[in-house]
């Protein structure tokens, strides 16, 4: 099964080696058919401490790294990031 990709921006990077990233996606409401946002914040690991608050970033799924880490930063702003301390092969 291929690992999922997302895109999304980063909204925290107070904590070492980890950022915040919010994945917005749009959905089609199931009665009325008007499309809306829906969101969700995953936390990714960030081996380097580049990302910062603003980036756009890619991150990867990847094994479990801690309890609620199991994604990491492929690319920021477009630029490819070593994602390979987190048994990242991208």
């Amino acid at each position: 099964m291929p690992r999922r990709v997302l895109t999304g921006r980063v909204t925290s990077d107070k904590m070492d080696k980890t950022v915040t990233v919010l994945v917005e996606r749009r959905v089609m409401h199931p009665l009325y058919k008007k499309f809306i946002r829906r969101s969700k914040k995953y936390a990714a690991h960030d081996e380097e401490n580049v990302c910062k608050m603003g980036d756009t970033v890619r991150i990867i799924e990847c094994t479990p790294i801690s309890r609620r880490k199991t994604w990491a930063v492929v690319s920021r702003n477009g630029e490819v990031v070593d994602a390979s301390a987190a048994g990242v092969s991208a």
